[in-house]
């Protein structure tokens, strides 16, 4: 057993386990910050996986935008708020993305917690993504 198989069987753990500790909780999914699947919690299917890295991507796109047009601060997290359902995205500290959907009945606060948990022990699950250095100098 490779040491890159051991991870992702406990990033899948680690998802699994914020979709059982929230009522409401429907999914959880990590992406690397280009959009590949990292790891699922259980109950994912291979066609929904493709669609939410797409959806997660654009999210990021456009809260990184946001971010660099107000000009204060890295992105964190985006909610998307429907009407019988939230969508979480955040981004750890490693650069990975965690997206957890939750129904309308689920405690906000609750998967809000356990969004930020994740994101602050996500080292232990993932690996490092470093973003490209600005350019010095340009003319």
């Amino acid at each position: 057993m490779t040491h890159a198989l051991v991870a992702a069987e406990n990033l899948n753990a680690a998802l699994d386990d914020i979709v059982d500790r929230v009522p409401g909780a429907k999914f959880a999914v990590v992406l690397s910050p280009d959009g590949i699947m990292l790891g699922a919690s259980r109950g994912i299917d291979e066609e929904i996986a493709e669609q939410l890295s797409s959806v997660v991507c654009g999210l990021q796109a456009l809260g990184l935008a946001v971010a660099r047009l107000c000009g204060d601060g890295e992105l964190h997290q985006v909610v998307v708020q429907m009407s019988r359902a939230f969508l979480f995205h955040a981004t750890t500290g490693n650069g990975a993305i965690l997206t957890v959907g939750i129904d309308g009945s689920a405690e906000v606060g609750d998967m809000a917690y356990e969004v930020a948990l994740f994101c602050a022990k996500a080292g232990h699950h993932l690996p490092v993504y470093v973003e490209p250095a600005p350019k010095v100098g340009a003319r």
